[in-house]
């Protein structure tokens, strides 16, 4: 509205100029100088008007761009002095600077709060310019991390510890990286990741870092408790009956030996004796073999293995055990081409533990079943299943059973699934139960 009121003034200035224009020439025609000489100082001013009509404006305008180009929106234009038209242009000069200043405003509060939430996080962050090596920002925890001062440069990480500076600066760590790094006297293990990302024409490098040291020492120190805990435990199980028992023997044989015709020694207790002390020996003997086999697979020996031959192998070592407890057994395979880069022997030891908890699973069905089976996943893993139409696993310890020494059964070890899961996190896959108690259950490795 305000734009077709210049135009309007404007146009009615430009026609008046050119009425006058014309009387002038008509003037001159006539020959009526001072006529003429009224209306020429009446043109000069018009053409004085209207040259100021037009600059103001343009002033105007130059001015708010020139404190856009400063960034300078604190600058208030008045809205109640001044021509309509001007007055018009401040306020809608004035409302772009309030928007404007709303708007930043917002994004240094955002700053500010990510600012406050990266300051706050233990771990260490920087981004730094990759040409100019000028950092653009970075924590306290990054400094503290590396036991460095405030910096505004890497070169000074550079000048003071090179090696440091290769590892955390100059090395790329696509993926998060477990490294250790050495500061004055002491060696600290970090988790350690990077990212280069381009702002217009500068590329930066971004780079997150965190002390698990302590994380480690924690964890290492929690799972000796709970390793020691166990351990006290089983043994004290194993020892406890087993110092009684020898005493008692021992304190018969020792009256024997000083009194031989008042207390006679029954061999058939001192050998029941004997036996038993064995038994606890070898039980206490099978918990230590049964804990080095958790500790022990530490390591792949990864080769391309087909599911069919692993099947099959597997097949002929199990089926004839399954069909002698009349259980039905069921091998099958989405597709004969299907491959794994996988440990076979560790692997066979896990589907045989799986297969023979299936088994004690559903004994005592009507109509046992266990199924094996394997396929392709629409998202190219690869899953290997074991059903059972057993009585299932119940619901409260259910969480339990991947858990060291937990058993729900009499004569179990509670080593079967741990070590089951051990051997999948080292293969980068994993175990999952699907169970309700009373149809059955089905544990699915996914690789």
């Amino acid at each position: 509205m305000n734009y077709r009121g210049y135009i309007f003034r404007l146009f009615l200035r430009i026609l008046l100029l050119v009425a006058v224009i014309l009387a002038f020439i008509y003037t001159i025609y006539l020959k009526e100088t001072a006529t003429s000489t009224i209306i020429g100082v009446a043109i000069l001013y018009l053409f004085y008007n209207m040259y100021g009509f037009v600059k103001r404006r343009f002033i105007v305008m130059d001015d708010f761009f020139e404190a856009v180009k400063y960034r300078d929106f604190s600058r208030w234009f008045p809205e109640d002095r001044g021509p309509k038209d001007i007055r018009f242009l401040y306020t809608g000069f004035n409302e772009i600077n309030r928007t404007i200043k709303e708007i930043n405003s917002q994004n240094e509060a955002q700053y500010v709060y990510l600012q406050k939430i990266l300051e706050m996080v233990d771990i260490g962050i920087i981004a730094y310019n990759l040409e100019s090596g000028d950092v653009l920002w970075s924590n306290d925890s990054f400094r503290e991390t590396l036991d460095v001062p405030s910096f505004k440069n890497i070169r000074f990480v550079e000048s003071r510890h090179p090696e440091l500076f290769s590892t955390i600066f100059e090395t790329y760590h696509r993926e998060p990286n477990s490294i250790t790094i050495a500061l004055q006297n002491e060696n600290i293990k970090v988790l350690i990741s990077d990212t280069v990302f381009q702002v217009d024409k500068d590329a930066f490098k971004l780079i997150v870092i965190q002390n698990i040291e302590d994380t480690l020492n924690q964890n290492e120190s929690e799972a000796w408790k709970k390793l020691l805990s166990v351990m006290t435990h089983e043994i004290m199980n194993s020892i406890a009956p087993i110092s009684s028992l020898a005493e008692t023997l021992q304190r018969n044989i020792q009256l024997t030996l000083d009194n031989p015709k008042e207390n006679e020694l029954e061999l058939e207790d001192l050998n029941s004796g004997i036996k038993t002390i064995k038994n606890r020996s070898e039980g206490l003997l099978k918990f230590a073999k049964t804990y080095r086999s958790l500790s022990k697979v530490t390591h792949l020996n990864l080769q391309r293995v087909k599911l069919s031959e692993l099947f099959k192998s597997i097949q002929l070592l199990m089926e004839p055990s399954i069909k002698s407890k009349n259980i039905e057994v069921e091998f099958n395979l989405s597709s004969p081409k299907l491959e794994l880069d996988i440990d076979a022997h560790l692997i066979e030891q896990v589907m045989i533990n799986l297969i023979l908890n299936a088994m004690d699973a559903c004994k005592d069905q009507q109509n046992p079943f266990i199924k094996i089976s394997a396929e392709k996943m629409p998202n190219r893993d690869i899953v290997i299943k074991v059903y059972d139409n057993g009585s299932g696993i119940p619901l409260e310890i259910m969480e339990n059973i991947f858990i060291p020494f937990f058993t729900s059964k009499s004569t179990g070890s509670g080593i079967g699934l741990s070590l089951c899961k051990q051997i999948m996190l080292l293969h980068k896959g994993k175990i999952l139960v699907n169970s309700k108690e009373g149809e059955g259950s089905v544990f699915t490795l996914v690789f």
